[in-house]
């Protein structure tokens, strides 16, 4: 199996920044489109930016201008880049993709909808 998995999380000041990275937790073949999602305490957990195989990027209006979604195609890898963080962008950050494709016992085997254990984020004075 695959898992993804999230870092970079933590506690930071208003107007601080932080990086979060996904990594898949094995060597992949593929990976689909991939997205970085927000779950605040006791609320949805909702789509904060998202990045096409092709690169084009999406970002919900609130973080438009301040966030930055990037991947590393030759790592399979995705990263969000948080800047001037706000109180309101406390939650937990969870990394989605779509599917990917891996290699095991001989064979090309295909994963979807995979979600990463989340990391914390908190912006508090």
């Amino acid at each position: 199996q695959v898992q993804l998995v999230e870092s970079g999380g933590g506690l930071v000041q208003p107007g601080m920044s932080l990086r979060l990275s996904c990594a898949p937790s094995r060597n992949i073949f593929s990976i689909d489109s991939m997205g970085w999602y927000r779950q605040a305490p006791g609320k949805e957990r909702n789509l904060v930016a998202s990045i096409s195989t092709s690169g084009s990027t999406h970002y919900a209006d609130s973080v438009n201008g301040r966030f930055t979604i990037s991947k590393d195609s030759t790592k399979n890898m995705t990263y969000l880049q948080m800047n001037n963080l706000k109180p309101e962008d406390t939650g937990v950050y969870y990394c989605h993709t779509d599917g990917l494709m891996y290699y095991s016992d001989n064979y090309y085997r295909s994963l979807f909808d995979i979600w990463g254990q989340g990391t914390q984020v908190t912006v508090s004075s």
